[in-house]
């Protein structure tokens, strides 16, 4: 790959929670596998499974967030115990968090979806968003490491 097109990770990922294919993390986690590396196995985007709704329909912390950290530990997580990588990946987790915090104040799905019904026009609306931001986030975080250019 010599250029990463990060706007292409936005819209597909969106499209993917838009068209009903996949939640937020799923969907994040799908589009990073497409466009980064197509040798992930599917079996990442099931990891990603639980996360919908802030975390399995708690409404805690936003799916999207979660699945762009899902996604970082891929790239970047330890397999081995006392790896020393660990510090790395969780500097680049709390990259995506502080990112998200800065743009939306909290993490909370619960506080995000007050008053909404789920699944309603302005639900999907906003966590579509979520949706491709994070993704998009996740992939120019992923390519500086990587020293992958963007467009």
């Amino acid at each position: 790959m010599t250029k990463l097109n990060l706007n292409s990770i936005k819209t597909d990922a969106e499209k993917l929670y838009r068209d009903g294919d996949y939640f937020c993390s799923e969907a994040i986690i799908s589009t990073i596998r497409k466009h980064i590396d197509p040798n992930m196995p599917e079996q990442a985007i099931a990891m990603g499974s639980g996360f919908p709704v802030g975390i399995g329909g708690s409404k805690c912390v936003c799916g999207a967030v979660s699945g762009g950290v899902v996604a970082l530990g891929y790239f970047f997580g330890r397999v081995k115990p006392k790896d020393k990588k660990v510090k790395n990946t969780m500097k680049l987790a709390k990259e995506l968090h502080d990112s998200f915090q800065s743009n939306h104040k909290v993490l909370c799905c619960k506080v995000h979806t007050k008053d909404m019904k789920l699944g309603s026009k302005e639900h999907m609306e906003q966590c579509i968003a979520f949706t491709g931001e994070v993704a998009e986030k996740t992939a120019q975080i992923i390519a500086r490491e990587l020293k992958i250019k963007t467009e």
